[in-house]
């Protein structure tokens, strides 16, 4: 290691790109993907100023771009991605909306600790945006705030990329630094071991566990009770209740032999409940409809989703003694909001369809959707509408399948209004495919020397090649911000190796503390980890930190590779302040101020802490 007790002129020239950089990413004066890609830049062009040193060579400016850590991230969403496109994901969510109910204390910790487990396979903020249409759901249904239920599954999203070696962005990079660094360590240093898939593991899920312990016990008195944001307020949702009435709540019923319903047709049954309530799906005899026609026949044991306001729900069920269940367990999946919801379609002026009624044309059987109401001239008309004769400008309000809204899109006789569903197809026939290569994925990554991004790639390759995913859909997937962030900052990390800067800083920070034991030098470097996580990005603080702490324990005698990880696991450690990429996601629709992310994150940010250091001490000291 190079003499650190002088401070050379190339350490003040990183100190002073070092600056800038924090200085863009507090500020936000740019995106801070584009103050990395300007912080590489200048770097690479310290070659035209005088005097000025070449803190990096030209030859490895852009080695960022093909490094491990850059091409293993990109694998790891195109595989997330997949799953999630095959419906797999969302299975998993209506199955915790199935056994998870309605109560709070049943679904934050059932919801928080899936979404746990679930960020250490995928990017964390797929997985919690994945859950937030679940909790929505659930919001409505049981009457309960957001507010109180999106925090603990956002904190424990970011917990879990702390599960596994793929969970995190700095996770996948920590190897790469530790490779680099290597080659700077002083011959009397043995090189740092690197570290395997699942070796975090025991830490991620102990501080999983401890989230979902922190709010089950304190949630009642740290979570806030409110209503969502005014961006929230006019939601799809709010829209459809305030211009027609319609709430969108979704209950099954269960039809018995001695059911006043049964051996009537669809028509008959919807004409009984007066026309306030829709069937929207009907399973029966193994066999599941999404807007069953008119004159299907209702038999025994059949399970109906009918969608109306709770309170008319409520009416029809206790006047026919029928048993309504608000939590769905047949419907949960196919009628979640990632695969159907409310939509409205205007009739054009050289529509066919003008003049003739919704019987005449059968929606139901050929379009697969119900309609719900007719906005005509402004005047909202529901009730018995299916003999109502079509006219030019009439909107119409549906219920249907995305997938049945988008080849609506497709037909003449119709303009599709509604724009904000997802514009996808679920592929559940390529369920077994995804699996499948997932598995095969995770055993070349667990069990074979292959490098990580040649495992992750291969699977995430296999699953475009299996049709799971089009190349298209792949590139859209991918995070290029994230992307161009990573890479655009690893030689800025290099150059505070190369230079000896984080040697300096190092032997500085070891002066200051004295002689103390190795333990407080950890922690020390977990704090500073979580400092500059709430100022930057997490990538930005590793590639920063990870020099630095691997200096101080070389210099205190310590084991480097158990300070890189700390820094790595201490990333994420994000709670005080909505910096985070989760909690930014979730601000809006709970309704969140700063002050809420201080009270729950304080507590949140010092279990973290405490129990990060006593499980990386009891498994790697």
């Amino acid at each position: 290691m190079s003499e650190v007790s002088v401070l050379t002129p190339e350490m003040i020239w990183v100190f002073g790109i070092l600056g800038l950089t924090v200085f863009l990413f507090v500020s936000e004066v740019v995106r801070v993907d584009v103050a990395a890609v300007l912080i590489m830049m200048i770097i690479g062009l310290l070659i035209l100023i005088p005097g000025a040193p070449v803190l990096v060579p030209g030859d490895q400016l852009f080695s960022g771009f093909a490094s491990n850590a850059v091409i293993s991230i990109i694998a790891v969403i195109i595989l997330g991605k997949s799953l999630d496109k095959t419906g797999l994901m969302n299975k998993l969510a209506s199955l915790i909306l199935k056994f998870g109910g309605t109560t709070e204390k049943r679904i934050v910790p059932i919801i928080s600790g899936t979404v746990g487990i679930v960020s250490g396979l995928m990017q964390n903020v797929g997985a919690a945006a994945l859950f937030m249409s679940v909790i929505k759901r659930i919001s409505v249904r049981a009457d309960l705030p957001m507010s109180r239920m999106l925090m603990p599954m956002a904190f424990c999203a970011i917990l879990g990329g702390t599960l596994t070696l793929i969970g995190s962005s700095p996770l996948i990079l920590l190897n790469d630094l530790i490779r680099t660094f290597n080659a700077t360590l002083p011959e009397t240093v043995e090189p740092m071991r690197g570290f395997n898939m699942f070796d975090v593991t025991p830490i991620g899920l102990t501080l999983i566990f401890t989230g979902v312990v922190y709010f089950t016990l304190f949630g009642p008195y740290v979570l806030p009770v409110k209503k969502s944001s005014k961006d929230q307020d006019i939601s799809t949702v709010e829209y459809f209740r305030k211009l027609y009435g319609l709430r969108g709540d979704i209950f099954e019923i269960h039809v018995l032999r001695e059911s006043p319903l049964y051996g009537k047709t669809v028509l008959e049954v919807e004409a009984l409940f007066g026309n306030r309530i829709a069937i929207i799906g009907l399973y029966q005899n193994r066999d599941m409809r999404i807007s069953p026609a008119y004159d299907i026949v209702i038999e025994q044991d059949a399970v109906l989703a009918l969608l109306g306001s709770r309170e008319d729900i409520n009416d029809v069920c206790s006047e026919m003694d029928l048993q309504c269940h608000g939590v769905m367990r047949h419907f949960a999946e196919v009628l979640s909001a990632s695969t159907a919801g409310v939509s409205e379609v205007v009739i054009p002026p050289r529509s066919n369809v003008i003049g003739k009624t919704l019987m005449d044309i059968t929606m139901r059987r050929s379009y697969g959707t119900s309609v719900l109401a007719i906005n005509r001239g402004g005047q909202v008309i529901r009730g018995n509408i299916r003999d109502l004769p079509l006219q030019a400008g009439d909107t119409l309000v549906l219920h249907s399948l995305w997938q049945d809204l988008m080849a609506l899109e497709k037909d003449p006789d119709f303009v599709v209004v509604s724009s904000d569903f997802p514009h996808e197809v679920i592929l559940h026939e390529k369920l077994p495919h995804a699996v499948i290569i997932s598995l095969i994925t995770f055993g070349l990554v667990i069990f074979s020397d292959l490098r990580l991004s040649v495992s992750l790639m291969s699977g995430a390759i296999a699953m475009v090649v299996a049709g799971v995913l089009t190349m298209d859909e792949a590139y859209k997937s991918v995070s290029w911000q994230s992307v161009f962030l990573l890479a655009s900052l690893i030689p800025l990390g290099l150059a505070m190796e190369s230079t000896g800067a984080a040697a300096w800083i190092a032997m500085q920070t070891i002066n200051v503390l004295g002689d103390v034991p190795v333990w407080v030098l950890q922690a020390a470097v977990a704090v500073l980890a979580t400092v500059f996580t709430l100022l930057m990005s997490n990538v930005g603080a590793t590639v920063l930190l990870v020099p630095l702490a691997i200096n101080i324990a070389v210099l205190s005698g310590a084991d480097p590779a158990m300070f890189a990880l700390t820094v790595a696991i201490s990333t994420s450690n994000s709670f005080l302040i909505p910096t985070h990429q989760v909690n930014a996601l979730i601000m809006g629709p709970g309704g969140y101020r700063n002050t809420d992310f201080m009270r729950a994150g304080s507590i949140m940010t010092i279990l973290f802490l405490v129990v990060s250091l006593v499980m990386l001490n009891l498994l790697f000291a």
